[in-house]
């Protein structure tokens, strides 16, 4: 643990909290974080920061220490969601009717920049360089991958990002070896059948039976091909069918998600509703489309890096700060860095009852307890200095 970075992290929390709250105030959504953008920008043009923005939104920052060494990637997500704020009572509630900062992006860019900050005005503690990633288009699985595209990664040789989190109390922080964040795709399945009279279904294919035997049964794909000892979700959110109550239905179409923490379980599933869906159409002289689209890699924290998070988080904060958290379905697009290069992702709990912040992630009154974010701020700083210094004693 580096104590002019904590000193220096707690000097300028409230400025961290300031630069949360305007930009709680100025949500944009995915791919639309054109002013996010251009405020990172001038921030970074104010220190001085050397920084190029990426395409259509977003901004790569990068601080080159004293010394030579390795590369880490620090990441924070800022678009937010098209929710309608709820919380009224704040002063800093959203100003862009429809759009929130529902599930704490904006904690994270201004964690990020003040840790930013920090490792700036202490570039004589670096063995390396480090790399900052203002990443847009979290909330639609895309950010990530069309900075990948641009180059983010190159060079890179560990990435560390975080998400708050309402369902931890404040201040406590997981950061578990091996998968955390499951991997997300989406489905659609359209029947296609042949519609008529409900008085003559004889001389009809009834589309309705195919997608309702299609829902009632595809779970088995889950139950009976995949290991038991592995874990896989699949959920059906949308099922539409049908004209009129006295119509058989000519089509039907489905769409659902599947959740998945390794590749294997993953293609099996993939196969298993395509064949399924299939099979169900076959069976009722119809016809089917599937499209399956692989949304989120799954977040694999590496070995070593959840280790050396998980020092960072003792030496810096206390045992009592270090939690042990189960994987969790949801998924992150994160993934996407874990895939291509070592590194970790952790939670920092913000759950606070008495300040209202106990709302679960995109809830209309989502909110932070920002004693969080002196915390989120450090751990990115502490664990790219201690990343990049670690062959150094």
């Amino acid at each position: 643990m580096n104590q002019t970075i904590k000193d220096f992290i707690q000097t300028h929390e409230a400025e961290m909290i300031e630069m949360r709250r305007y930009l709680h105030q100025h949500p944009e959504l995915s791919n639309e974080e054109y002013e996010t953008t251009k405020f990172f920008a001038s921030k970074l043009d104010e220190l001085g920061v050397p920084y190029r923005t990426l395409e259509p939104t977003g901004v790569v920052a990068e601080i080159k220490g004293d010394h030579p060494g390795k590369t880490v990637l620090l990441r924070g997500d800022m678009d937010a969601l098209p929710v309608n704020e709820l919380n009224d009572h704040l002063d800093y509630k959203s100003q862009n009717e429809g759009k929130m900062h529902a599930c704490g992006h904006d904690s994270h860019v201004s964690m990020l920049f003040l840790a930013l900050r920090a490792l700036n005005e202490n570039k004589d503690l670096i063995h390396g360089t480090v790399r900052f990633i203002f990443q847009p288009a979290e909330e639609i699985g895309m950010g990530a991958k069309q900075a990948v595209e641009q180059g983010v990664l190159e060079g890179v040789d560990n990435a560390f990002g975080m998400h708050i989190w309402t369902p931890d109390p404040t201040g406590k922080v997981s950061v578990e070896a091996g998968p955390c964040f499951a991997a997300a795709d989406r489905f659609e399945v359209k029947f296609t059948g042949f519609g008529g009279h409900a008085a003559q279904p004889h001389m009809t294919k009834d589309a309705l039976v195919m997608g309702a035997q299609f829902a009632a049964n595809v779970q088995s794909v889950i139950s009976r091909r995949i290991d038991p000892l592995k874990s896989g979700v699949l959920t059906i959110g949308t099922f539409e069918s049908g004209d009129r109550w006295n119509i058989i239905a000519n089509d039907a179409t489905l769409t659902g998600t599947v959740r998945t923490f390794d590749n294997d379980t993953r293609d099996i599933i993939e196969a298993g509703v395509k064949s399924y869906a299939q099979a169900v159409a076959d069976a009722w002289g119809g016809q089917v489309e599937v499209t399956y689209d692989r949304l989120l890699d799954f977040v694999d924290n590496e070995d070593q890096s959840s280790a050396l998070a998980q020092k960072v988080v003792l030496e810096s904060f206390g045992e009592d700060h270090l939690i042990h958290n189960p994987p969790t379905m949801g998924g992150e697009d994160f993934g996407i860095f874990s895939q291509l290069v070592p590194g970790a992702f952790a939670t920092v709990g913000c759950r606070n009852a008495e300040k209202e912040t106990d709302y679960p992630h995109h809830h209309a009154r989502f909110n932070v307890d920002e004693d969080a974010l002196k915390v989120g701020a450090e751990l990115y700083a502490q664990y790219a200095l201690a990343y990049l210094n670690q062959d150094q004693f």
